[in-house]
């Protein structure tokens, strides 16, 4: 199977799939609402152990091969910054808008830009870690689609909050799932120029994950009042942290 045909199997599994969790939550609403939290642990152990044991490793491998001459401290702080000045903007407008008669539209059009931005930079990432090898690629993806389960939950119960209708929460978030496709895509098709900038996207993406887990899914944890839930969400994100860990060994031989 070509590097193509991975990618696109591999995207759609870290985008499109992970609307199993806005399915689930369509279907078996309190049961989603309830494991949510749990999972929102797990991926926050996933994509930390992903940006620490894989991401920045082959960065640095990939920066030695090449001879190239990368600030990659440099490059991780940028993805956290951009990622944290796209949830400011997101935020903002929420904040804004939230005192208008017609609120309850006004927040969907920020949070499917937000969300389609976020899986389209999801779906570069994929596509540049395949570029580089499999393995890679296989754990980012796995990363992805394990932050994007929970979110889709958040996302679909916001929507349907807002009175939109089921059939059309579910097209809307399909169509910004697929984004992530045509980041996967564009980076493919122009491999040969970016090539020398791939472990500056490796970085980046690093930057993304570690964002995510340290700003938005670690903090619900320590917001939980009941000490009993609060302790299986610390179980469950050093199982992330051991599972996304043990992947990597097996998929680069290790174990």
């Amino acid at each position: 199977m070509g590097i193509l045909a991975y990618i696109i199997i591999f995207t759609l599994i870290g985008s499109v799939v992970s609307l199993i969790g806005g399915i689930l939550l369509l279907v078996k609403q309190k049961f989603a609402l309830s494991i949510s939290h749990y999972l929102s642990s797990f991926a926050a152990g996933a994509l930390l152990s992903a940006a620490f044991f894989d991401l920045l490793p082959e960065a640095t491998g990939y920066m030695e091969e090449g001879g190239l001459d990368i600030n990659l401290p440099l490059w991780i702080l940028l993805g956290i910054l951009i990622f944290f000045l796209l949830e400011r903007f997101i935020h903002h407008h929420h904040d804004h808008t939230s005192v208008l008669k017609e609120e309850k539209k006004s927040i969907i059009p920020l949070v499917v830009i937000g969300d389609t931005l976020h899986n389209f930079t999801d779906g570069m990432a994929i596509a540049a870690t395949f570029l580089i090898s499999i393995p890679l690629g296989i754990v980012t993806s796995l990363a992805v689609a394990a932050h994007e389960i929970p979110q889709e939950i958040g996302d679909f119960g916001l929507m349907l909050n807002k009175g939109l209708e089921r059939k059309k929460v579910l097209l809307i978030n399909l169509f910004s799932a697929l984004s992530a496709l045509a980041g996967a895509i564009l980076i493919y098709l122009y491999q040969g120029s970016i090539e020398k900038f791939l472990p500056i996207i490796l970085a980046l993406t690093s930057g993304f994950f570690i964002y995510i887990a340290l700003a938005n899914l670690i903090p619900e944890i320590h917001n939980r009042d009941n000490q009993k839930v609060a302790f299986w969400e610390t179980i469950m994100l050093l199982l992330g942290v051991v599972v996304v860990y043990l992947v990597i060994s097996v998929l680069e031989g290790r174990v």
